[in-house]
């Protein structure tokens, strides 16, 4: 017999919901002039995938087997890449963040870079879907003349689906710190409906897709105007796009109303900017 009473308290006392928790890290040596893995280490969802590469930098790829991320899920990264090494760090697909039940998927990545030692961070877009919520935070170590070039990218739901979202929260934050001073510090945060945060002049003006690139290195502010050559080339009547450097650092910001083309422009600026082609699950 359904007793009331009895149906409140056990739902009062049923049992958190699954999540996930992975974490990953994988480091780097120059040995005898080659970059070479020194350190992996995988648990969880959080998987690493080591693709042969000929004649490029080596190349670590980063993998969530749950598929995606929900409020509660925890996602660790640490990359290390020692004196004179280069290396390139990706994931294989898009993120995506489905919706939350309230709490927020964090997703936390550490990055060290040693002296003459480059890291190109390149993850592919976040997508997030309607009630999703995230909180993401990249800090990075950097030693002496390191340099450090990192992407992220956003996309406020599918647009090809049809989809509108109504309601998201993002919260993502970066702290860069050479020979242990704070250089630069940046942070996003986005809190109800794209609709109304996107619709200013200032603020997308209807944006669906966004992405910042920076460049921290000593000559980094030497290389602004190849960036702005780069982006005239790779622009398109959907995407928008700025530069600008400072105190060894070199800046772009994205923004567009369709993450195809955003996608795209991004791709082409890379390939150019960068003078190479990007890792290869990029072109999957």
């Amino acid at each position: 017999m359904y007793d009331a009473a009895t149906a409140s308290e056990i739902g009062k006392t049923a049992p958190a919901m699954q999540r996930v928790r992975g974490t990953a890290r994988v480091g780097f040596v120059n040995t005898a002039g080659q970059t070479r893995l020194k350190d992996l280490f995988q648990s969880g969802s959080a998987k690493v995938r080591l693709p042969k590469v000929y004649g490029e930098p080596a190349t670590a790829v980063l993998i969530n087997t749950a598929g995606g991320l929900t409020g509660g899920d925890r996602m660790d990264y640490d990359i290390a890449i020692g004196a004179d090494a280069h290396a390139i760090v990706t994931t294989q697909t898009a993120e995506r963040a489905y919706r939350s039940l309230g709490t927020s998927a964090e997703v936390t990545g550490h990055l060290s870079v040693g002296a003459e030692a480059t890291l190109e961070w390149l993850p592919q877009e976040t997508i997030l879907f309607e009630n999703s919520s995230v909180s993401r935070r990249i800090s990075a170590d950097l030693t002496g003349s390191a340099r450090l070039l990192i992407l992220e990218s956003v996309v406020l739901g599918r647009a090809a689906m049809g989809e509108q979202l109504t309601r998201v929260f993002f919260k993502d934050s970066w702290r860069i710190r050479r020979d242990g001073k704070l250089v630069f510090a940046d942070d996003l945060r986005l809190n109800g409906d794209p609709s109304d945060f996107f619709s200013g002049p200032a603020t997308g003006q209807g944006a669906k897709a966004m992405a910042t690139l920076l460049d921290c290195a000593p000559d980094a502010e030497d290389r602004l105007d190849n960036a702005r050559s780069c982006l005239e080339s790779a622009s398109s009547g959907s995407v928008q796009a700025a530069a600008s450097a400072w105190n060894g650092h070199l800046i772009l910001r994205f923004v567009a109303t369709d993450s195809r083309a955003l996608r795209l422009s991004l791709m082409a600026f890379l390939e150019t900017y960068r003078s190479a082609r990007l890792p290869r699950v990029w072109y999957c």
